[in-house]
């Protein structure tokens, strides 16, 4: 029987689909669509969107010093990144495969759709780059230590967190050793479930 947690995480699931479909809703009203996986704007949009960019000069000279004096600071980040990108990669083709989980698609994670945007310059499409790629990166993170979890420990903390990921809702309420006993080691029935759900 599912706990009244579960209920409300399948609850989440269903607004997170509505949400979905509001995104879909931004082509429409922004004028871009999707073909063959890339982003195209209708001429006028990129016409209107030119328009409306700051230029390299302007952004340069209306920094904020504390902006300026962050930057080392920011783009030296990279370096741990690309190290966690590269041990996530040799992780999921090691223990992920042992535990014959379903690998993580990194292309579902990282995403670099903002150079589309005509309304911004170099400088602003280099950050949004970076910014995509690290946030991109630990969700891709939070998604393989979620299946990880989900094989070895999938019991739901005793309090709610600030987030998490999306494989708690098939984990044993805390005090439920029989669920826990259910859920231990289990892969395929779970992995399809959520696919099943969240795709």
């Amino acid at each position: 029987m599912k706990s009244r947690i579960n209920r409300i995480l399948e609850e989440i699931d269903q607004k997170k689909i509505e949400l979905k479909n509001e995104y879909l809703k931004l082509m429409e009203k922004y004028s871009f669509s999707f073909i063959k996986w890339k982003i195209v704007f209708t001429n006028e949009a990129r016409e209107a969107n030119k328009k409306k960019k700051i230029s390299i000069f302007e952004s340069i000279f209306s920094a904020r010093v504390r902006e300026v004096l962050s930057i080392p600071f920011i783009y030296s980040m990279i370096f741990p990144a690309i190290f966690l990108d590269l041990f996530l990669f040799i992780y999921q083709q090691t223990a992920i495969r042992l535990y014959k989980i379903p690998l993580v698609k990194r292309s579902d994670y990282i995403v670099f759709d903002r150079k589309e945007l005509d309304y911004l310059n170099t400088i602003q499409k280099i950050n949004c780059l970076y910014c995509s790629y690290v946030n991109w990166l630990f969700s891709y993170a939070v998604e393989v230590w979620g299946r990880t979890e989900k094989y070895w420990c999938p019991i739901k903390n005793a309090k709610k967190m600030k987030s998490s990921h999306d494989w708690q809702r098939y984990f044993a309420d805390y005090g439920d050793p029989e669920w826990f006993k259910e859920c231990f080691h289990s892969v395929d029935e779970y992995y399809i479930k959520k696919e099943t759900n969240l795709d």
